[in-house]
């Protein structure tokens, strides 16, 4: 491709809204166009990107046997009101009605359709199978940012494991595992493979695949001794233990004007540090107020809560409520004594002594609570949010807890769809035997967004040859000087020819726009012709990486760039 004819709009600055590393440079360097808020156009290097990114997708896809679909995005309500996921998705879904006054719905995600598809399935010698899909998915985000990493619209690849029993739901999970740890790495990113929540998605076990970025965010807890690494809202880990005096022999309420929150009882005088008080919530469980109670300072994992508790609708009490139950506003609630109400309590304070906590009375608390002795706990659970220093769970190390954007997620979603669907197979007994499913998604759009945030700076993007929008730049200096260009184009023409993909910067163009706009848009190899290096019979070929520049003889570059793109392309697909 010859740039004076390719569309590559670069920009001398960065777009006024951008934060994201991403976003300022896959705009600037004319990969994206916003079209409206969480909607952009792929430009043709983003284009040639994705179709890169999609080939390793597709190989390694089809390399654990899995076979190709491609499935509607405009889906009828009937599918997601047999799944329950109707009414549970929100306002995330974008919802339709067409002219026959049918609800109909644009696909966030192709369970329910393809377990629709799997009631075709008859007999267990039918099985295992793995389909999956390249398809445009819609999601009304409340609030999309940072470019291409929190959209409405995005092509994602999404997988389903079909099988009969859970042994093999396992082996299709783990080879999805490894199947992704190649494609972030063939992608040229680093992945953490952390616990997560399975949220709307449902299931037993799910995995996201997390690419380290300040622009992430998702937040990771890590350890970098053993490797353990878990999602907050699902991470656990190890705290000092914290010897506690006997304290009083029961509690004792004191006035506490003014005091609302912990750090206003931690700071006044007769008060207790943060570590020393029992915070308590009061949500609405369906029809019943629950209380919760953690450590004064832990904050709650509203996603933990909600894994572990079975309700159609959890959420926070209003004060009404609050006050209509135990008497007082926020601020001064506690659990001593409470009679009627359920109470479930963090590990944190199980066991805990001589502790302060709200009397349910404004401006008061009581101190010298012993939790065991003076606080009706009914379960106790992992409420809290794991926060960076503490000790891994499984090591002891001290964790770091990192911004992540999440790129592929992996789940176990059993029997949840089949069933609701009606995907059975006849067992091996002749006995009716529902389908055991599992989900499997990467954003493709997504992983370019965080190729670029691991791979760039402060000159621009910088490519690694496996999902670069082309792997040379031969710039020729004087276009204008007719033995310039035609060295150029003899350098182009025999890269082409050794199949490498190549862009020619035959632009009327000063020398510095050209060096400035190969760097921008990310190249990983340029190769430099200007009429002093013809006349002495060498190109400088520069590797954008780190630089490096070298001076090799004019009949030779191409055939010395073409080896080192050959090292480096590695499993990289080709585009034509």
């Amino acid at each position: 491709m010859r740039w004076s004819e390719a569309f590559i709009p670069t920009l001398r600055d960065d777009p006024a809204d951008a934060e994201a590393a991403s976003h300022k440079l896959l705009v600037r360097a004319g990969y994206i166009r916003q079209l409206m808020a969480g909607a952009y156009s792929l430009l043709p290097l983003a284009q040639r990107v994705c179709q890169k990114i999609k080939a390793i997708v597709r190989s390694e896809m089809d390399g654990i046997g899995a076979q190709e679909f491609r499935l509607p995005a405009l889906h009828p309500a009937e599918l997601w009101k047999k799944s329950g996921r109707w009414e549970a998705m929100g306002e995330e879904m974008f919802r339709l009605v067409d002219r026959k006054g049918a609800d109909t719905a644009l696909g966030m995600t192709h369970e329910e359709v393809f377990a629709t598809l799997a009631t075709e399935m008859r007999s267990y010698k039918q099985l295992p199978q793995i389909w999956y899909q390249i398809q445009t998915k819609f999601r009304d985000e409340p609030r999309p940012k940072s470019g291409l990493l929190r959209v409405r619209e995005f092509t994602m690849k999404d997988s389903y494991s079909l099988d009969l029993e859970q042994s093999g739901l396992d082996s299709a999970f783990q080879r999805h595992f490894e199947a992704y740890r190649r494609i972030f790495r063939r992608c040229g990113v680093e992945t953490l493979a952390v616990e997560a929540s399975s949220g709307s998605m449902g299931g037993s076990e799910s995995i996201e695949f997390m690419v380290e970025s300040d622009a992430g965010e998702d937040l990771v807890a890590t350890c970098d001794r053993c490797g353990y690494a878990a999602n907050v809202e699902k991470a656990k880990s190890q705290l000092p233990e914290i010897e506690d005096a006997a304290g009083p022999a029961s509690p004792e309420k004191f006035p506490t004007p003014g005091v609302r929150t912990i750090d206003d009882l931690a700071s006044f005088e007769g008060g207790a540090p943060p570590d020393r008080q029992i915070k308590t919530l009061v949500y609405a469980v369906d029809d019943a107020k629950v209380l919760f109670l953690l450590r004064g300072d832990h904050a709650l994992s509203e996603q933990k809560l909600f894994d572990q508790i079975e309700a159609a609708e959890i959420r926070p009490a209003d004060e009404k409520e609050i006050r209509a139950l135990l008497g007082a506003g926020p601020g001064s609630l506690g659990a001593v004594g409470v009679e009627g109400i359920t109470v479930i309590a963090d590990f944190a304070i199980e066991g805990r002594r001589d502790m302060t906590t709200g009397a349910n009375e404004d401006d008061h608390h009581v101190r010298g609570v012993a939790v065991a002795r003076d606080i009706p706990v009914k379960y106790w659970l992992d409420l809290r949010e794991v926060t960076a220093g503490e000790g891994c769970v499984s090591c002891g190390e001290p964790l770091r807890v990192v911004k992540t954007i999440e790129v592929g997620h992996i789940f176990k979603l059993g029997t949840r769809y089949s069933e609701a669907m009606g995907a059975a197979v006849q067992g091996e007994d002749g006995k009716s035997v529902p389908i055991i499913m599992g989900s499997y998604g990467i954003g493709i759009e997504r992983a370019l967004a965080a190729v670029v945030e691991r791979c760039h700076d402060e000159n621009g993007i910088v490519w690694p040859v496996s999902v670069a929008p082309y792997e040379v730049v031969v710039t020729v200096v004087k276009p204008k000087d007719p033995t310039t260009l035609e060295a150029g184009g003899r350098i182009y023409d025999a890269l082409v020819g050794a199949g490498i993909e190549v862009l020619l910067d035959d632009r009327d163009e000063r020398p510095g726009v050209k060096f400035k706009d190969a760097e921008l848009i990310g190249i990983p190899w340029r190769v430099t012709v200007g009429p002093k290096g013809v006349a002495e019979g060498n190109a400088e070929i520069v590797r954008r990486v780190n630089g490096d520049a070298e001076s090799v003889e004019l009949n030779k570059a191409a055939e010395w760039v073409t080896e080192r793109v050959l090292e480096e392309r590695s499993f990289a697909p080709r585009v034509s």
